[in-house]
């Protein structure tokens, strides 16, 4: 319970109130002043109560000093807390560099994460357009390669079959009048034989011999424009007189006849070289098909070459051999429009031009019989593939002009 305190100011003065509630209130400096015997004054009595906030009586004795007492106090609080303002405010300018130094850390670790993590997707990004324009490169690369002969792609059958599906490349088409894709392998499939259907497998063949055929005589048709171009003028330019230096050396021509020069630069029919080919590399199966990209079975002499396992002993010939298909093509042409040996057949071909018609394979190819030992019979059996097939169906055959002039080669 609460003491309850009466005070009578009427009994007694305004020190004794005073004192009375400094007793009541155990005021400890009270009792130390009674020891010392100092006598306190009205004024020290105030200040004690006020101190140890005892509300004073209300006849107060001086409210002048207890105002200057609490000013007094209330300062040294004021000073207490400016103390305690300035010491935290030191503090803080202390501190600063300290505080700024983590701050810095912070926001550097947030912006190295997402530097980080930008960087990696930027990686990411440029390490995939990296990877697309350098297997672009190496696509380039290998394709320009594969031109020139430096490199050698084989693909399989059933690869080789998708390729021309996917493509649209289909010999039905072809025979229906539609061009053919300008798609040049630089080797035979090695599974060709392998193939269940014989159809299959012939098909597959001229489907992959026809682009590099039609591709060759594509060139021999400009050279030959070329050529009738210059003949109908009376001057030629040092220019035309270069190109046609160069044609009679590639044509073997040492006289420089311009009417030899035109037998001799003349396309070779496509169904005749489409029954060569396949004649003589076994619809693409034989040893020297396939190990040296031989499609007709060209001799030589020279060092460079594949050796029959069958040969004569008295005969030291090898099979001529290539680097890629169109290179063997080339080679073919060459032999048949330059060969003294195959006159007979430029003759006839350019008689066929004069009357007019349209080069037919069955009208050319009796006069082919020195191709091969067997002669006559050889000409018989290039006849029966070429009608077997229906090869003509192709003589009329173009390629589809593309931009690329080359083509693909693969």
């Amino acid at each position: 319970m609460k003491r309850k305190i009466k005070i009578f100011s009427g009994s007694y003065s305004y020190r004794d109130q005073l004192l009375q509630l400094a007793r009541l209130y155990g005021i400890t400096e009270i009792k130390s002043y009674a020891r010392s015997s100092k006598k306190l004054t009205v004024a020290q009595l105030e200040l004690l109560l006020i101190k140890n906030s005892i509300k004073l009586p209300e006849n107060k004795f001086s409210d002048k000093t207890i105002a200057k007492q609490q000013l007094k106090e209330n300062s040294i609080k004021n000073a207490y807390f400016a103390v305690a303002i300035i010491f935290l405010i030191g503090s803080l300018v202390t501190i600063r560099p300290y505080i700024k130094s983590v701050v810095n850390e912070v926001k550097f670790t947030y912006i190295a994460e997402e530097y980080k993590s930008s960087s990696k997707n930027k990686s990411k990004k440029l390490k995939i357009e990296e990877n697309k324009q350098t297997a672009k490169q190496n696509e380039l690369n290998e394709l320009k390669e594969l031109e020139q002969g430096n490199n050698t792609v084989s693909l399989n059958a059933e690869t080789t079959s998708n390729l021309f599906d996917d493509l649209g490349y289909n010999l039905t088409a072809v025979r229906a009048g539609e061009k053919v894709k300008p798609i040049y392998l630089t080797m035979l499939p090695k599974d060709l034989n392998k193939l269940r259907k014989p159809k299959n497998k012939r098909e597959l063949f001229i489907k992959i011999v026809l682009p590099l055929i039609l591709d060759e005589n594509l060139k021999i048709k400009e050279d030959r424009k070329k050529l009738f171009k210059i003949l109908r003028k009376n001057f030629n330019t040092p220019r035309e007189k270069a190109w046609l230096k160069k044609s009679f050396k590639e044509y073997k021509i040492n006289d420089k006849d311009l009417t030899e020069l035109k037998e001799r630069m003349d396309i070779i029919p496509a169904s005749i070289a489409i029954a060569q080919a396949a004649n003589e590399s076994g619809w693409g199966t034989s040893r020297f098909a396939l190990e040296g990209n031989a499609l007709f079975g060209q001799w030589t002499w020279s060092k460079k070459g594949i050796v029959p396992k069958d040969k004569d002993l008295n005969k030291n010939h090898k099979v001529l051999q290539f680097k890629v298909l169109k290179a063997s093509v080339r080679a073919y042409k060459n032999n048949l429009n330059t060969h003294n040996a195959y006159r007979e057949f430029r003759e006839s071909r350019a008689k066929i031009r004069e009357e007019g018609k349209h080069l037919s394979g069955l009208l050319l190819t009796k006069y082919l019989k020195k191709y091969a030992q067997t002669g006559e019979l050889y000409v018989k059996i290039l006849e029966e593939i070429i009608k077997k097939n229906s090869l003509e169906d192709f003589d009329k055959a173009n390629l589809l002009p593309t931009k690329i002039k080359k083509g693909v080669s693969l």
